[in-house]
């Protein structure tokens, strides 16, 4: 039987403007690379996040959730 280890992946659009010209890979995935040049994220062989859509929740739910948490806070 063979034993598959699953991955745990992230694919970032190195294309953006802001990481060109690009000198490094290293560098600039270290230096340049913000939360939103991330385009897929695959964690132990499930894919969470597709072409910057999240697959696992509902971000509009979160959304609404933690405004509502930012507005009884400020309430108090």
């Amino acid at each position: 039987m063979i034993n598959l280890e699953k991955a745990d992946i992230i694919l970032v659009d190195l294309s953006k403007p802001h990481l060109r010209p690009l000198h490094s890979v290293y560098a600039s995935i270290l230096y340049a690379v913000h939360g939103s040049d991330v385009d897929m994220v695959v964690v132990d062989g499930r894919i969470l996040m597709e072409n910057r859509q999240v697959k696992t929740l509902d971000e509009r739910a979160v959304i609404d959730k933690a405004e509502k948490a930012a507005y009884d806070l400020v309430r108090r």
